[in-house]
C-alpha cells in the first residue's frame, strides 16, 4: 500500500475533531487512506459503506446502532447517500463530544457541504483527497503523467486492463453517479462535453464555443459544468484579479481531475502518443496543478494570471491578499521565460517564481526565477514559500 501524503493530516484531525470528512473523486483512494489509520488503531473502528445493503441496513435504526458504538470511530463511506444521518450525527457528538467519533467519506460535494454546514458546524473538519502525486509513488514522472494518479489505473501494469478500468470508471460516473446527484440531462451529451473539456485541458473555458458545438444554452451548459465540478471530475481555476489598470482575463481555466483520465478520453496510451498530441503541454501543466493542490497548506490559494495583452503565468499563489509565488509549467528540460511571463511578474510586483520541468532542476534562469523538476517541487516550495 502506498502511503498517502494526506495521512498525517487525517491522523491529526482524528485526534482533535469529533468528525472528519474526506472528500474526493470516486476511486481516488479515500477508503484505502482510512484503512491505513484502521490498521494502526486496530479494534477502534467500525466501517460502513452506504452502497452496501448489508451495511446500510445497520443504520435503519441509526440512534440505537451509533449509541452502541460510542467507544469506537464509525467510518461512513458514500455518506451523501444518507443525508438524514447528519442531524443524528450531531446529536451523537453532542452527547459525547470527544475526538474521533466519526469519519465520513464522500464523492459528491454539494450535498455534503450543505448538510454538514447545517448540522455539524463546529464539529467537523474537511480534507480533500486528490489522485497520487510523485512523492507518493516514488518519483517516476512519466509513469504518473501518462497513467494518471488514480490508484487502480496507476498500479495496473497491463495496458488493456487499465483502459478497461478507465472505461468502466467513466461509465459508472455517467450512468450512475451523475443521475444520482440529480443531473437532468442527456448523458451522452454530457459525455461529449467531458470529451471536449479533455481536448481543451488547461485552456480558458470557452462557454460560447462549447454551447455552439453542443447546441446548448449557456444556462444548461453551466448546469452541466456545475455537476461535473461537484462530482470532482473537473476544476475551474479562477483568474487572479487586481486593482491594476490592466485588462485582465476573467474567464476560468478548466482542468479534468487527472492526466490519465484526459489521455484515456483522447485515446492516448503511450508516452510517444501523448508527446505527439497538442494537449501534451497542458496535461503536464494539469499534473503540476495536481501536485500543488496536494502540497500547499489550506491558507494558500491558487489562481492563474492573464491579461488581454498576453501577459501570463500558469499559477500564482496568494496568501492574505498578497501574491507570494508564481509558477510556470514547462514540458521541456531547457525552459525559457517568455516576454508575457516577464510582464506578468512585473505587474504583480516581481514575486519569486518557479519554472517546473519534467527533470531539469537546481538552477536559476535569472534572479528570482528558479528551475525545478516535478519530483523536487515539494522541496522547492518548502524553501521558497514564506513561513
Amino acid at each position: 500500500m502506498l502511503i498517502r501524503s494526506l495521512y498525517e493530516d487525517l491522523l491529526f484531525r482524528w485526534q482533535h475533531f469529533p468528525a472528519t470528512c474526506i472528500l474526493g473523486l470516486r476511486q481516488v483512494g479515500k477508503t484505502s487512506l482510512v484503512q491505513q489509520l484502521v490498521q494502526e488503531q486496530e479494534g477502534r473502528f467500525i466501517y460502513l459503506d452506504m452502497e452496501n445493503p448489508e451495511d446500510a441496513i445497520k443504520l435503519e435504526s441509526p440512534v440505537l446502532f451509533l449509541k452502541a458504538q460510542a467507544d469506537k470511530t464509525v467510518v461512513i463511506d458514500e455518506v451523501q447517500r444518507k443525508p438524514e444521518l447528519f442531524p443524528i450525527l450531531r446529536s451523537m457528538i453532542d452527547l459525547k463530544r470527544i475526538p474521533g467519533r466519526f469519519i465520513l467519506l464522500g464523492s459528491a460535494a454539494p450535498d455534503i457541504y450543505k448538510e454538514t454546514a447545517e448540522s455539524l458546524a463546529g464539529r467537523i473538519s474537511y480534507l480533500h483527497l486528490y489522485p497520487f502525486i510523485l512523492q507518493e509513488t516514488g518519483g517516476d514522472w512519466k509513469k504518473l503523467w501518462i497513467r494518471g494518479g488514480m490508484p487502480n489505473a496507476y498500479l495496473e501494469e497491463n495496458d488493456k486492463a487499465r483502459r478497461i478500468w478507465f472505461s468502466d470508471f467513466i461509465q459508472t460516473y455517467f450512468q450512475k453517479d451523475l443521475p444520482q446527484l440529480g443531473l437532468p440531462a442527456n448523458l451522452m451529451l454530457v459525455y461529449r462535453l467531458f470529451q471536449m473539456l479533455a481536448a481543451t485541458q488547461g485552456n480558458l473555458l470557452n462557454v460560447q464555443s462549447l454551447s455552439k458545438s453542443l447546441q446548448l444554452s449557456h444556462t444548461t451548459l453551466s448546469r452541466y459544468l456545475f455537476f461535473l465540478e461537484n462530482a470532482f471530475l473537473i476544476t475551474r481555476l479562477q483568474p487572479y484579479s487586481t486593482n491594476l489598470p490592466k485588462r485582465l482575463v476573467k474567464t476560468p481555466k478548466c482542468y479534468l481531475a487527472d492526466s490519465g483520465l484526459v489521455h484515456n478520453l483522447l485515446q492516448l496510451h503511450s508516452f510517444e502518443q501523448v508527446m505527439g498530441h497538442p494537449v501534451a503541454g497542458f496535461t503536464f501543466e494539469g499534473m503540476v496543478f495536481q501536485q500543488l493542490r496536494t502540497l500547499l497548506e489550506n491558507d494558500v490559494s491558487i489562481y492563474f494570471y492573464r491579461t488581454h495583452d498576453g501577459a501570463e503565468l500558469d499559477f500564482v499563489l496568494e496568501r492574505g491578499g498578497k501574491i507570494i509565488l508564481a509558477l510556470d509549467a514547462k514540458l521541456s528540460n531547457t525552459p525559457t521565460i517568455s516576454r508575457g511571463a516577464t510582464i506578468a511578474l512585473q505587474d504583480l510586483g516581481n514575486p519569486p517564481m518557479i519554472v517546473v520541468t519534467p527533470e531539469a532542476n537546481g538552477f536559476s534562469l535569472r534572479a528570482g526565477i528558479e528551475v525545478c523538476s516535478v519530483s523536487t517541487l515539494k522541496d522547492t516550495l518548502l524553501r521558497l514559500l514564506p513561513a
